[in-house]
C-alpha cells in the first residue's frame, strides 16, 4: 500500500468542507428533543444514553431527531492542519468561523462544546467554555495569525488568557503549583487539561508579552511535573475514580510540555519530557503499529490514540521508524481509502465506522496534517 500522506490530509479536508465542517460527535446524544424523556430526566439515564449512542456500532441520531452541527474544537483543529498545510482560504474560513463560535458570558476568549454532557460529576449545559477546547483553539488562531498577520484572530487569541486566568478555577499547592479546573463550573482537576492551558499561556507569555500569563503558566507545569510518577507516567487525574493512564491523554500532557520547552522555558522539566517520551514509546504501541489505548492493555483502538501518536512523534525524529509503522497501520485498519474518512473505534473485528466530524475526522486531518508539516509529502509504505 502506498499512501501519499498530503493527498490523504486534503481528501479528507474537501470531504469536511463539503460538509460545512459540521457533523455528529459521540458525546452528543443530548441533542436529542427526546433526551429527557429517554433518560428519565436522571443523571444516570443520561449518562446511560450517551453510552449507548457511542458505542453503538450505527449511527442512530437522526432517528433522535439530532442533527449535525459545528463543533469548536473541530474547527480549531482544522484551523490548526490547514495553518500547518498553507491552506489558507480555508484557513481564513475557519478562523472566522471560531471566531462566531465563542462562548458568551465569559471573560475574554472561550470555546465549549455544542452540545450539553453529563459527566460523573455534574450536568455541563451547552457551550459551557473548557480550558481544552479554548487552548486548542488559542494555539490553532495563534498559527493562523502567524501566517495571516489578521488582526482580528491575534486579539481572540489573546483574550484567552483572561478566561483561564479569571474564570477558571484553580487548585493550589503553595505558592509555587497550581491546577486549572477544566471549566468555569467545576473543580475537576485534570492534567492533560492544566497542561494544555499552561502552554498556551506560556506562548502567550513569550511570544506576544502578556507578562500576567507567566507565573501561572509555570505554577501549572510545576503541579502536573510533580504529580507524573517515576516510570514517566501520569494518572488522567489524581482522584482516586480518574487513576487511568491512557495513550493519547499522555501524548496531549507531553506535545504541551514540549511547546513550553520550545519556547525556552523550564529546562529543568527536560527529564520530566524525555521520560514521559520514553514511557510514550515503549508502553503503547505493538510491534505493528497498533496503538494501545490503556499502558499495556489493548482494550480497544480509538481514532484519537493513532492521531496523537502520529501527532506527537511526527516531530520526534528518533522516532520516525514508529511514526511510520503507526501511520501505515491506521491507513491499514481505521481509513475508508474511498471517501477518505476514518473510523472512531475498533474491537477485534467490530469496527465503528461512524465519520465524527470532531472526535474522528478532525483529530485525523491534523494528524496528516502535521505529519506532513515535519516530514514533508513522504510516502507510507
Amino acid at each position: 500500500m502506498i499512501i501519499n500522506v498530503r493527498e490523504a490530509s486534503l481528501k479528507l479536508l474537501d470531504w469536511a468542507r463539503k460538509r460545512n465542517f459540521e457533523g455528529f460527535d459521540p458525546y452528543d446524544a443530548l441533542n436529542s428533543p427526546l433526551a429527557r424523556v429517554l433518560s428519565l430526566g436522571t443523571k444516570h439515564g443520561r449518562i446511560a444514553l450517551t453510552q449507548a449512542l457511542r458505542r453503538a456500532p450505527f449511527n442512530f441520531r437522526p432517528a433522535l431527531l439530532i442533527k449535525p452541527g459545528a463543533n469548536p474544537k473541530a474547527i480549531a483543529l482544522f484551523l490548526e492542519g490547514c495553518a500547518a498545510l498553507g491552506e489558507a482560504a480555508t484557513a481564513k474560513t475557519l478562523a472566522e468561523r471560531l471566531l462566531s463560535l465563542r462562548s458568551p458570558g465569559f471573560s475574554g476568549s472561550a470555546w465549549g462544546y455544542n452540545f450539553p454532557w453529563q459527566n460523573r460529576f455534574q450536568l455541563l449545559p451547552r457551550n459551557t467554555p473548557t480550558i481544552v477546547n479554548t487552548a486548542f483553539a488559542g494555539h490553532a488562531l495563534l498559527d493562523y495569525y502567524e501566517i495571516s498577520r489578521d488582526p482580528k484572530t491575534l486579539d481572540a487569541a489573546l483574550a484567552t488568557s483572561d478566561f483561564i486566568l479569571n474564570d477558571l478555577n484553580r487548585l493550589t499547592n503553595g505558592d509555587n503549583e497550581l491546577c486549572f479546573s477544566y471549566t468555569p463550573l467545576d473543580r475537576n482537576f485534570v492534567h492533560n487539561a492544566n497542561l494544555l492551558g499552561a502552554s498556551l499561556l506560556a506562548r502567550l507569555a513569550v511570544d506576544y508579552e502578556r507578562a500576567e500569563a507567566l507565573d501561572p503558566a509555570l505554577c501549572a507545569l510545576r503541579y502536573s511535573a510533580r504529580c507524573q510518577h517515576d516510570d514517566g507516567s501520569w494518572f488522567y487525574a489524581q482522584r482516586h475514580e480518574q487513576n487511568w493512564v491512557d495513550s493519547f491523554h499522555t501524548g496531549f500532557n507531553l506535545e504541551a510540555l514540549r511547546r513550553v520547552l520550545t519556547l525556552g522555558l523550564v529546562p529543568e522539566l527536560r527529564e520530566n519530557y524525555e521520560k514521559g517520551v520514553r514511557f510514550y514509546a515503549e508502553r503503547f504501541f505493538l510491534q505493528d503499529g497498533t496503538p494501545l489505548y490503556y499502558a499495556d492493555k489493548l482494550y480497544l483502538v480509538d481514532i484519537h490514540a493513532p492521531a496523537e501518536a502520529i501527532c506527537f512523534f511526527a516531530s520526534e525524529r528518533d522516532y520516525d521508524d514508529l511514526t511510520d509503522r503507526v501511520l501505515r497501520w491506521t491507513f491499514e485498519n481505521m481509513y475508508d481509502h474511498k471517501s477518505g474518512v476514518f473510523y472512531f473505534r475498533k474491537k477485534g473485528r467490530r469496527v465503528i465506522k461512524t465519520p465524527y466530524m470532531r472526535w474522528s475526522e478532525a483529530w485525523a486531518f491534523r494528524a496528516l496534517s502535521k505529519y506532513a508539516y515535519s516530514r514533508g509529502d513522504r510516502y507510507a509504505f
